[in-house]
């Protein structure tokens, strides 16, 4: 029976090969675009999922209510967790994780730039990275041991069988040597902790002079609660804690009219779960990725697949039709409803089969491209979890039910006399076809509207002032192989000359993501006036200013004809002049005349306007800017003049080559740079827009479908209409207006709801674009427009045809 039955299927598709060839591409498309947000989605809210007793492991953050805002910070200071522990000697484990630049590593003969993670034993025993080689328990007990990753010991030795030879880790002069311990499996790409080498954070440069400064932050911390303490019971134990450590910070906040909070709170100490350390912008440095966001791009792929079900359904009931006759003298020879079923839903499941292969075909092929033009790490292999599994097996358990089913249903049910007679006529008011034809344009629309305002909001941030001239600006990573500073000079003496190159400065922290996609950032806090403050500290050399185009207000620049701006000078952002309430705080200090900063007297010498020095998305924070004689130099800044922009590039490099040939030239413009802090945004909007365009590709062939099939209904009626008279335009309108209806309820669903979803999206911004009415009103008669031309095809071929052949074909 099922051998006849499949048989009769591929008669039945391949006598109708246009049919299945519209089915199958259209499933092949949504499945295909399906594979890739699914699995886009699914990487991302699996983040540290496959951490044992992952909901038992927190980030410790701080929590202040200030009067104009609620801050959030997962910086923390150094002694923060021995006092933790000793507070909390209950805690299964709390550890220090310190990330940022990269360092050279030395062994076996071979120098390398690794990402070195400066933490505690206690890591170890928090997440479950697995260790290939070594003791979990002992491998970070040792000051003077380190943890390889498999792959840095491949990169290294040649093997992971390493325990026991030694490494130098280490830059300018601070190079230690350390055994190594251990082996640890790579962090995943779904991992928010990552790492080349796990070191003890005692090691870390200035760690000395920090370990018991409460105001710098430097680190996140990670703790392990014991399974029967619950979050918000240890948060309640922290309340103490905080008061104990932090008065100021809660003196403070009180002095300015602080509130507490709903928990009773103006400062406290709280948890953050594992599972949204990735989608935590405010806590993690607005590096996060905003979960809304994996959940459209969910949304998205489920809309995708429901428009190509509904085309699917709606071709099917159209070609139904077609072959009642055929089902008629199926049922008076005897065949069952049920057995009718069973044959019509096994073509329907065949074709969904096909349409399934075909998409994943497509996606295993358009792989590597998606990645490169995303910008994302997708993996086919992440198909093969269990949890994806189950969710793709539920996915086309469902499509080929809902896609198959109901032709199949509907076809078994028809009257085997009115069939046989040829009265088996489409009601022309279906409420199911109304309702498949609202869903699809509801759904292109609402995808359409958010393409647009991310495109604009996107376009805002690039438009947005940066503070400082992007144009014309060659930024060079340093590298750890050579001493920035003297590089730095080395490139200042051979540019002198050169009329072409303005002004060349140094930093240690690059403007937007360089080719090294390094990211780094310092704070401190002090006491102004009664007032806490926090601000970013950059370390910057000589004609920073200039190089970047940025004007003081208030005060001067740095000068080499004042010798003492190298040791106690600051310039400060205007942000910052403002929240010391100081209306010309040129030559203060800072934390007042009595103060003092990191045990030295830093005066004020200028201001300067506020300008974005890690994102624009978010607004710009107080910046503290210093000379140092002795801070490395990370990053280099060559401005040069517009007419010689074209080959300025290659003529750094051969320079580069000769001041610092043992470093590898990685330069970039810094408009590139600023660019990727758009990353996100632009991927957004390109997975928007690909959605988009799909859904409303298959929501015209879908409505080309039911046109199709109305035309063939009312084939008589037009004859007649004609005959009386009826004009070829009249005839065009008429069929055309119960689809444009229908467009105008899809258009009243889906513009209040993307009005709606993309406000909320838009508020996690601090600079954004208002909603205009006319971009909705634009999507809008967009969509009646196509509408109308893919339904007038049809009503326009109807209209002309002959009365005579029409009413002779009835």
């Amino acid at each position: 029976m099922l051998r006849n039955y499949l048989k009769i299927a591929l008669r039945n598709i391949w006598r109708s090969r246009g049919y299945t060839a519209i089915n199958v591409a259209g499933l092949a498309t949504a499945f295909c675009i399906g594979i890739f947000l699914f699995l886009t989605a699914y990487l991302h809210l699996t983040y540290d999922s496959f951490h044992e007793d992952g909901d038992r492991i927190f980030q410790t953050y701080f929590f202040a209510n200030a009067p104009d805002e609620v801050i959030k910070n997962g910086t923390m200071p150094l002694p923060l967790t021995p006092a933790l522990k000793a507070d909390f000697p209950e805690l299964e484990a709390v550890s220090r994780v310190m990330t940022g630049r990269r360092d050279l590593v030395e062994a076996n003969g071979k120098y390398l730039d690794k990402l070195i993670t400066y933490t505690d034993p206690d890591f170890l025993k928090i997440f479950s990275f697995p260790l290939v080689a070594g003791n979990r328990e002992t491998a970070l007990n040792e000051l003077g041991g380190v943890v390889l990753s498999e792959n840095m010991a491949t990169d290294l030795f040649g093997s992971a069988d390493v325990v026991g030879k030694s490494v130098r880790i280490g830059n300018d002069g601070d190079e230690k040597d350390y055994v190594v311990t251990g082996v640890i499996s790579d962090a995943p790409d779904n991992s928010s902790i990552h790492y080349d080498a796990l070191v003890r954070v005692e090691n870390a440069a200035d760690y000395q002079k920090s370990k018991e400064e409460w105001g710098d932050g430097t680190h996140s911390v990670f703790l392990k609660l014991p399974p029967q303490i619950s979050k918000s019971g240890f948060e309640t134990r922290l309340k103490p804690f905080a008061q104990k450590y932090f008065p100021e910070a809660i003196a403070d906040l009180t002095k300015n009219k602080a509130k507490p909070d709903a928990r009773g709170d103006v400062f406290a100490v709280r948890l953050q779960k594992l599972a949204d350390v990735h989608f935590s912008r405010e806590i993690s440095d607005r590096k996060g990725t905003p979960v809304i966001i994996m959940y459209v791009l969910l949304g998205m792929a489920v809309f995708i697949l429901l428009i190509a079900c509904i085309n699917f359904i709606n071709l099917s009931i159209a070609r139904s039709f077609t072959r009642a006759r055929e089902v008629g003298v199926r049922k008076s020879l005897g065949a069952l409803r049920s057995g009718l079923f069973v044959q019509i839903w096994s073509e329907a499941a065949l074709i969904c089969g096909l349409g399934i292969v075909a998409g994943g075909l497509l996606a295993y092929s358009f792989m590597p491209s998606f990645n490169a033009v995303f910008g994302t790490k997708l993996k086919l292999a992440n198909a093969l979890q269990p949890g994806f599994i189950a969710l793709l097996a539920g996915v086309i358990a469902l499509v080929t039910l809902l896609a198959g089913g109901y032709p199949a249903w509907r076809m078994a049910r028809f009257n085997t006399v009115e069939v046989l007679k040829g009265k088996v006529k489409m009601k022309g008011r279906s409420l199911l076809r109304s309702s498949l034809i609202v869903s699809q344009f509801a759904i292109s629309c609402l995808l359409a509207c958010c393409t647009v305002v991310a495109y604009q909001q996107v376009n805002h941030l690039r438009d947005s002032p940066l503070g400082f001239d992007k144009e014309q600006v060659i930024s060079i990573p340093v590298g750890n192989q050579v001493d920035g500073r003297q590089v730095l000079g080395r490139l200042r003496n051979k540019l002198s000359s050169d009329p072409s190159v303005l002004a060349v400065t140094g930093t240690d922290v690059n403007l937007g993501k360089g080719k090294d996609r390094v990211s780094s950032r310092s704070t401190s806090s002090f006491t102004h006036r009664g007032k806490q403050l926090t601000t970013d500290e950059l370390l910057v050399d000589y004609d920073y200013l200039k190089t970047l185009k940025i004007k003081p207000i208030a005060g001067r620049d740095f000068s080499r004809a004042h010798p003492a701006d190298s040791v106690s000078a600051v310039l400060i952002t205007q942000s910052l002049a403002k929240m010391m309430g100081e209306e010309n705080p040129a030559g203060t200090f800072l934390g007042g005349d009595a103060g003092e900063r990191q045990g030295d007297r830093s005066q004020i010498i200028g201001v300067i306007p506020d300008f974005h020095l890690y994102s624009v998305a978010d607004e710009a924070k107080p910046i503290t800017m210093h000379l140092s004689a002795t801070e490395p130099i990370r990053y280099i800044f060559v401005r040069v003049t517009p007419q010689s922009l074209a080959g300025s590039m290659e003529k750094i490099e051969e320079v580069w080559q000769e001041v610092a040939p043992q470093s590898e030239f990685i330069g970039s413009f810094l408009n590139e740079n600023v660019d990727a802090w758009y990353q996100n945004e632009e991927q957004f909007s390109q997975m928007l827009s690909l959605a988009s365009v799909i859904a409303l590709m298959l929501s015209c062939i879908g409505l080309f479908a039911i046109a199709l099939l109305m035309m063939e209904q009312r084939t008589k009626e037009i004859g007649i209409r004609k005959t009386l008279g009826a004009s070829v335009g009249g005839v065009v309108v008429l069929l055309s207006r119960d689809f444009v209806k229908l467009v105008l309820v899809a258009l009243a669903i889906a513009l209040p709801a993307a009005w709606y979803g993309m406000q909320l999206w838009l508020d996690s911004y601090a600079y954004r674009i208002d909603l205009s009415l006319w971009v909705f009103a634009l999507v809008g008669l967009g969509a009646i427009l196509i509408a109308v031309a893919t339904v007038s095809f049809q009503s326009v071929k109807a209209a002309l045809m002959n009365p005579v052949e029409s009413l002779r074909s009835e």
